[in-house]
């Protein structure tokens, strides 16, 4: 019985590309002036059609040009059926019949029968090192049996010399993923007996010894402070190495504002695995940058705004952003300063100002705020904790002026489990809010808000989403009198419940509309996506801020509308009848906000 390496193919189809790379070269040079055009024929099975046809030169379609000379046309012959016979010996067809009939005038007809194909039969996989030693535990006997499930190509599978390459790379892949880095394949072979069409495979792999994490050794900071890749850190001295821990703190670098580019990695010296150094190169990023914005919205009108950022303020790292956005029916200004987190630590804290002015549904209204903030992210959960004092002076239409004094303390939870967060398609949002005052904090009485929101992104079919929303809120008082409005509830408009003004739905203060202690609001919408870039969407939204259960009453607003999906993310232009308006409205803004 005939049987043949598999690297002893991959060496002679090394050398049968290079003749035939030689072989067109020199049969162009001695190629005569006069040459003949003939129709190519391929006759063969399906499955094996598309691949000689993109491969096989002589296949490239329609009439070729063969040379006059007989013996030119003898090597061409010869060259294409080793082509052929190549081709398919990396397919795992290793005994094909190639014939190649030039007896019709103008016409060659290339006959392949490739045969049957090599099966699997059996896979030996080897460890050697500590993992095949079975020196830490257990544990490693475990992973050997994983791995070896693992095999992406076990018996009773077609023989592909990818597929055998790619097995082999995913092996490597998952042991040296975890402990083992400096792992390799000591030994490889593919035995093919041509004639029983059948491959035995074997495999030995030595992981090596087990590495633990050094100290980093970090390289590209200019700037910015020497602590302050330390300062994002989230390896352990000492810890197992784990490539999915080390690029999970890569991403948290590259995450990072003052960064353009980060890279993580560990030294494969055998002779540090007891303590490999972390090491760590950057670039950093320029500090300054100044934006400039324009836009529209249905809900506040036109817009200008400006934005100005430093993130390596004061030389200390210290994230300084801030803006300015003048809208037609509000206005306001901000400036927040992030520091750098404490090493080990998940959070970031911030200290910011703000002020911001609006006249919206005859409430005149304006709010200065200074406060601190503690952020923390974890995965896809983001929590917040923010106190802040204020000043809010408010003129309502028809009603006296007021002006107050608050001192709050607000915490939120919100994680995003989508796939994609300016343009969802599948998952959820959801967050909570808990905050309030107290009396003895200058506000004139105690006060606690509770507020909810979930939206669920579900996908029908290949393109189209049906998208729910659900939000609710309940401020516990005596009565809304000296509460501030930021913890009360308005509701209307784009984004909330379509068909009614902006903020329109809440409570009657002579001629104003103001925040109520009750909110509730639900929406149901479905985007038919025409093309990648254009989709047209059907929606129902109900929902209504109160001051108290017995006047709270659903609203209804339904409609259609367009979206276009544009670098920002969708964009919607909608068209909704308000049920209790009797009124079509047009709302214009993102599709999206989070």
């Amino acid at each position: 019985m005939h049987k043949r390496a598999c690297g002893l193919w991959r060496g002679l189809r090394g050398l049968l590309c290079a003749a035939v790379v030689f072989g067109g070269t020199v049969a162009a040079e001695a190629e005569p002036a006069e040459a003949q055009r003939v129709a190519i024929e391929l006759v063969a099975p399906e499955d094996v059609q598309a691949l000689l046809r993109q491969h096989v030169r002589i296949l490239g379609g329609g009439e070729q040009t063969v040379p006059e000379n007989d013996a030119s046309r003898v090597a061409l012959a010869r060259r294409t059926r080793r082509e052929v016979a190549d081709l398919l010996a990396a397919e795992g067809y290793f005994s094909p019949t190639v014939r190649l009939d030039r007896s019709e005038a103008g016409r060659w007809r290339i006959t392949v029968e490739p045969g049957t194909r090599t099966t699997v039969t059996e896979v030996a996989l080897s460890f050697e090192g500590e993992l095949g030693e079975n020196k830490a535990g257990e544990g490693d006997t475990e992973r050997v049996a994983a791995l070896r499930a693992a095999w992406r190509l076990p018996a009773g599978h077609f023989f592909r010399q990818a597929d055998w390459d790619e097995a082999k790379q995913h092996l490597l892949d998952e042991v040296s993923a975890h402990r083992y880095v400096a792992a390799h394949i000591t030994q490889s072979r593919a035995e093919i007996d041509p004639d029983a069409a059948t491959a035995r495979l074997a495999v030995t792999l030595d992981s090596g010894p087990s590495f633990f994490l050094g100290g980093l050794q970090t390289e590209g900071l200019a700037d910015l402070p020497a602590d302050f890749v330390e300062r994002y850190n989230t390896l352990e001295v000492g810890q197992p190495y784990d490539r999915d821990t080390l690029l999970a703190f890569q991403r948290i670098l590259q995450n990072t504002p003052q960064l353009a580019s980060a890279t993580v990695d560990i030294e494969h010296d055998l002779s540090h695995a007891t303590a490999a150094p972390v090491r760590v190169r950057v670039t950093e990023a320029e500090p300054k940058r100044l934006g400039f914005g324009t836009g529209f919205s249905s809900n506040t009108g036109y817009r200008v705004e400006a934005t100005y950022r430093d993130v390596n303020l004061a030389g200390a790292g210290w994230e300084l952003s801030s803006g300015a956005r003048l809208e037609q029916r509000r206005q306001s200004a901000y400036a927040d300063i992030f520091l750098p987190p404490l090493p080990r630590e998940r959070y970031r804290d911030s200290v910011g100002t703000s002020i911001e002015r609006s006249d919206l549904e005859g409430l005149w209204q304006q709010t200065e705020a200074i406060g601190v903030a503690r952020t923390t992210r974890r995965g896809n959960i983001e929590t917040k904790l923010a106190l802040r004092f204020q000043r809010e002076d408010l003129r309502p239409d028809g009603a006296e002026p007021s002006s107050q004094d608050a001192l709050t303390l607000n915490w939120t939870w919100v994680q995003r489990a989508v796939d994609n967060l300016l343009d969802p398609r599948t998952g959820y949002v959801l967050e909570f809010q808990l905050g309030g005052g107290s009396s003895a904090a200058s506000v004139e009485q105690n006060f606690f808000r509770l507020y909810s929101r979930y939206v669920h992104y579900q996908p029908i079919g290949e393109r189209d989403n049906l998208i729910l929303r659900a939000e609710g809120g309940i401020t516990l008082a005596g009565s809304r009198d000296g509460v501030p409005q930021d913890f009360l509830f308005r509701t209307g408009g784009s984004q909330s419940v379509r068909g009614y003004a902006y903020q329109s739905l809440g409570v009657q203060d002579g001629d104003a509309t103001v925040g109520g202690r009750y909110l509730g609001v639900v929406s149901a919408e479905y985007v038919r996506w025409l093309n990648p870039q254009w989709g047209a969407a059907f929606f129902a939204d109900a929902g209504d801020a109160a001051d108290s259960r017995e006047e709270f009453r659903l609203r209804a607003g339904y409609g259609a509308g367009a979206r276009w999906r544009s670098p920002a993310g969708p964009l919607a232009v909608d068209l909704a009848w308000g049920q209790d308006d009797r009124r079509l409205r047009l709302h214009f803004g993102v599709a999206i906000a989070f």
